[in-house]
């Protein structure tokens, strides 16, 4: 019992920190570079975290109970996902006319769905020869998935308080915020796009994907 609670503590922690991962903090500034209230920004974490908890806890789930097997080329489609997202996130900040609005609620859960069959197999493969027991498995799963919502709240509000001070008082720099991260999203998801297709080997004959 010590050891599983040392495990699901390292559980919430690691939750937090893969909230911070690159593709993750581009999409989330994306996204909040339109709004101009912390707690909306806040808010918009946590439906991202909601999201990706959704698919990590789904898709790993029939991993741990129905032992389903996971091939490199289906990995790195589900990492192909994000790449294609991203895209259309930056995309959609470019072209979009530059006026305040609300962030429809539904669009970060969505952007975190799809980032939670990104991450899903390897998060749940990576546990599974430490944790028999499939109850427990799904537990891990849980608490995992509260860290990365906790973790994006988090980000979210570090990343909007400062931009939302100061763009409230500097005209223009709101649009420039949100050109800057519309740019970011586009090219790192074209990069990623390339690393997964090409590096990766998605679009090869012997695909290579590690879970981590």
């Amino acid at each position: 019992m010590h050891d599983l609670s040392i495990a699901f503590g390292v559980s919430l922690v690691l939750g937090m920190r893969h909230a911070t991962d690159a593709d993750h903090v581009v999409a989330v500034t994306t996204i909040v570079s339109r709004e101009r209230s912390v707690w909306r920004s806040s808010g918009i974490g946590v439906m991202w975290g909601l999201g990706h908890t959704l698919t990590i806890f789904v898709v790993g789930g029939a991993i741990i109970l129905f032992k389903l097997a996971f091939t490199p080329r289906l990995g790195l489609s589900m990492e192909f996902c994000v790449a294609l997202m991203l895209i259309v996130l930056g995309y959609l900040n470019l072209t979009r006319p530059a006026i305040a609005e609300a962030v429809p609620q539904l669009r970060p859960f969505l952007v975190g769905i799809v980032h939670g069959m990104a991450g899903s197999a390897a998060v749940t493969l990576l546990i599974l020869p430490l944790i028999d027991d499939p109850r427990w498995a799904l537990l891990y799963l849980g608490v995992f998935g509260l860290g990365t919502i906790v973790g994006m709240a988090m980000i979210t509000m570090a990343i909007a308080a400062p931009t939302i001070h100061v763009g409230a008082r500097l005209v223009g720099l709101q649009r420039g915020i949100r050109i800057a991260s519309g740019t970011a999203s586009l090219a790192f998801g074209v990069y990623l796009g390339y690393k997964v297709g090409f590096i990766d080997g998605l679009f090869t004959a012997l695909p290579n994907w590690t879970p981590q």
